[in-house]
């Protein structure tokens, strides 16, 4: 896989370099609620444009459903860009048309742009190979170079992922060198004991993902509404929790083949209870009761992990080598819930390990709750991308890449 450095080396002045972002940040109508994707991306973008590319970034932002949809515009991702390029970033109203082909003609050397949402046009996630195609072919057209560095989105066998790449010389951008470096040390080159915390609302969504760790890590450690799953395969009332009745008799095979392998499997022992569940616009105060697991009343759901669960896993944590943690233990936008997660951020922070934090949510998580980004290992930009890799899938925007 060629790196970006390799293709600085080559001399990019006056070159139109295509560069895929994952510029997918939660919008709270045009408020961008967190920059870390775009933060992410700068490092690649601000080398580029000092060494004299006219630099031309693309994204998808939400699943708009092929066709213009002003709700998920790219313009306030764009804006944000520039304020933390320090420069002026132009804005193409269409991804392939007349406002984008003005736009990248009109660039000098060192100018960044960026192209509207991807995903306006249905060709972007098109399951025909002749119509992305033929959306790659128009991307092509606007750039001499391509750089991929969309983490986010490399496990997506999109046009701008999978197929542009063929179309053009490529290379990988800074961000995706790390996150593959990242993932490697999850997978080739763990350090132990290797502690992995999956959190998050269904267990459907991590079920290749345990399937493979339990072959490779040494503590599985598991929260948020998908716990509620294993709960219920122990024989436990959990009330009406999030739970996937149809994923019980997987679950338990996945129990006993954890004992089998000497892989530790932790489930809560406390969480906080509740008959509903909370305001998250008005964030108003909770009713709940902390209970032990196993006597979740019937007529009530866990959001968050108890006190004892919290120190359960903090000390499963502390003797770690290597950490990865992937999804909320509880409802943490709701301050009377955020507890168990606040906790666990609090452990990998408190911990010697190399500490990996995986997706959007748990990204999000972390800054929401005002942790220092510094104090982990690694943020991955990635949830799904991190995860399909530890599956041992080819992510088609890696393989695209790759000489």
């Amino acid at each position: 896989m060629k790196t970006i450095d390799q293709l600085l080396a080559e001399g990019v002045t006056g070159k139109r370099v295509f560069v895929r972002a994952d510029l997918n940040v939660p919008l709270d109508g045009t408020t961008i609620t967190d920059d870390g994707r775009i933060r992410a991306v700068q490092p690649t973008i601000a080398k580029l444009a000092e060494a004299g590319a006219r630099v031309v970034v693309a994204s998808h932002l939400g699943r708009p459903k092929g066709a213009p949809d002003p709700a998920f515009s790219l313009a306030p991702a764009a804006a944000r860009l520039g304020e933390l390029l320090g420069t002026d970033v132009a804005f193409a109203t269409d991804t392939v048309g007349e406002s984008a082909q003005a736009v990248v003609a009109g660039l000098a050397d060192g100018q960044v742009a960026v192209l509207e949402n991807l995903r306006f046009n249905a060709g972007e996630t098109a399951k025909d190979d002749a119509e992305r195609g033929a959306f790659a072919d128009r991307l092509a057209a606007l750039a001499d170079v391509y750089v991929g560095d969309g983490f986010g989105a490399v496990h997506r066998k999109h046009a701008s992922v999978y197929d542009l790449p063929a179309r053009l010389p490529h290379a990988a951008g800074y961000l995706i060198a790390t996150e593959v470096g990242v993932l490697k040390k999850l997978t080739d080159e763990v350090k132990r004991p290797y502690v992995v915390v999956l959190g998050g609302a269904k267990v459907s969504d991590k079920l290749a993902v345990i399937d493979q760790l339990l072959g490779k890590a040494d503590r599985l450690l598991i929260g948020g509404g998908m716990a509620y799953t294993f709960l219920k395969a122990k024989g436990y009332e959990v009330g009406i929790s999030l739970l996937q009745e149809d994923q019980i008799p997987t679950v338990t095979e996945y129990m006993e083949r954890a004992e089998k392998n000497g892989v530790e499997l932790v489930l809560p022992v406390d969480v906080l209870a509740a008959s509903e569940f909370p305001d998250l616009k008005t964030k108003a105060p909770a009713d709940f009761t902390t209970v032990d697991a196993d006597k979740i009343p019937s007529d009530q759901e866990g959001l968050d992990i108890g006190p004892k669960t919290r120190e359960l896993y903090a000390a499963k944590i502390a003797d770690a080598e290597t950490v990865f943690w992937n999804g909320p233990v509880g409802v943490f936008e709701h301050p009377d819930y955020a507890g168990g997660t606040r906790a666990v951020a609090q452990a990998l922070v408190d911990s010697s390990a190399f500490t990996v934090v995986g997706g959007g949510d748990s990204a999000a998580a972390v800054r929401t709750l005002g942790f220092d980004e510094n104090a982990f290992g690694h943020i991955s930009t990635g949830g799904g991308a991190s995860l399909e890799y530890l599956e041992g899938k080819t992510l088609p925007g890696l393989a695209a890449l790759e000489d």
